[in-house]
């Protein structure tokens, strides 16, 4: 098994994440300078405990009653940037491993494959590019609050 710099590793357990815990454990990985991306220096591995889904600019106050439902869920959020609106699940990868590590890293998606870490998580917090973040329903009802004076639920589709 290799890490996800293609160092050779030994074989370690799975990280068991009980469904109460509701954050990510602080994980130590290689600290070594010399390292040869910051993926070797991450000791979150954040970009491997969620995944997002791009979503069509929510308008009407329908599109956002359905946003609502969807950050009512556990776990769900909603946030928008320079590309647009997206749903975020926070999401444990199954194959990342208790030191931080893939394991699957030889038989990666090609989405892990493709992941740029030019700027990530290591850098700063995914959130400091958000223009808008709802982390949950009362911060999206607040908006939704604002966007629309006259705010209620109950909203017909539109069309």
């Amino acid at each position: 098994m290799k890490n996800k710099i293609g160092q050779v590793l030994p074989t370690t357990q799975r990280l068991d994440i009980a469904m109460e815990t509701e954050s990510f454990p602080n994980i130590e990985t290689d600290r070594n300078p010399e390292s040869s991306s910051k993926c070797g220096l991450c000791t979150q591995s954040t970009c491997c405990t969620y995944v997002t889904q791009q979503i069509d600019t929510p308008r009407s106050k329908y599109d956002f009653e359905i946003l609502l439902w969807q950050v009512s869920h556990r776990g769900v959020g909603a946030y928008k940037d320079d590309d647009g609106w997206f749903v975020m699940f926070d999401a444990v990868c199954n194959h990342l491993e208790a030191d931080g590590y893939c394991g699957i890293y030889e038989d990666r998606p090609t989405i892990c494959r493709s992941h740029d870490n030019d700027f990530c998580e290591y850098d700063a917090p995914a959130e400091d590019g958000f223009k808008l973040y709802f982390p949950d329903y009362p911060s999206l009802l607040a908006y939704c609050k604002k966007r629309f004076k006259k705010w209620s639920t109950g909203n017909p589709r539109p069309g």
